[in-house]
């Protein structure tokens, strides 16, 4: 089966009855965990964006908290099912702040883990990778909030003192 296009199915949707749209949306939540996060980000969580990015925030910190510190094997795993967790929240709300306030708060927790993301080079790799998209992001915000963001932005760039 070939997949319609996105103007095909807002054409299509434009067509249906609101009791038909609503039959429709309940469907599509019942097959995959993503599209019924989706769906209640857009429901319950996008009229406050600054709280979603609070309890995004608070997950995040959740999950380093349980990470299993025993081997970097396990460490790294954890970190990236983390980041992985994080863009995902950030894909539900499309805004470019959202997106550089959760990254940045990633790479503020992924900096000061113990032990330290020094000692994994792979680490440090992830670390930098998500330092230059968050600065990729921010050039292309208003003047005023790339200068906010990039002193923060500084602060994390800066080496970590021991």
């Amino acid at each position: 089966m070939k997949a319609a296009t996105v103007s095909e199915i807002k054409r299509e949707l434009r067509e249906r009855s609101p009791d038909e749209l609503i039959e429709l949306c309940l469907r599509l939540s019942k097959f995959k965990k993503e599209n019924k996060e989706l769906l209640t980000y857009l429901l319950y969580e996008a009229v406050d964006e600054e709280a979603y990015i609070q309890s995004v925030k608070q997950d995040m910190e959740d999950e380093f908290e349980m990470i299993n510190t025993s081997s970097f094997y396990f460490i790294k795993k954890s970190v990236r099912k983390i980041l992985r967790n994080a863009k995902k929240y950030i894909r539900y709300s499309g805004q470019k702040t959202t997106e550089i306030e959760i990254l940045m708060h990633f790479c503020k927790t992924l900096k000061t883990m113990h032990p330290s993301m020094q000692r994994s080079q792979t680490l440090v790799n992830l670390y930098e990778r998500q330092i230059a998209m968050i600065k990729k992001k921010i050039s292309g915000l208003n003047e005023d909030l790339q200068y906010d963001y990039g002193v923060e932005l500084e602060q994390l760039s800066a080496p970590k003192i021991l």
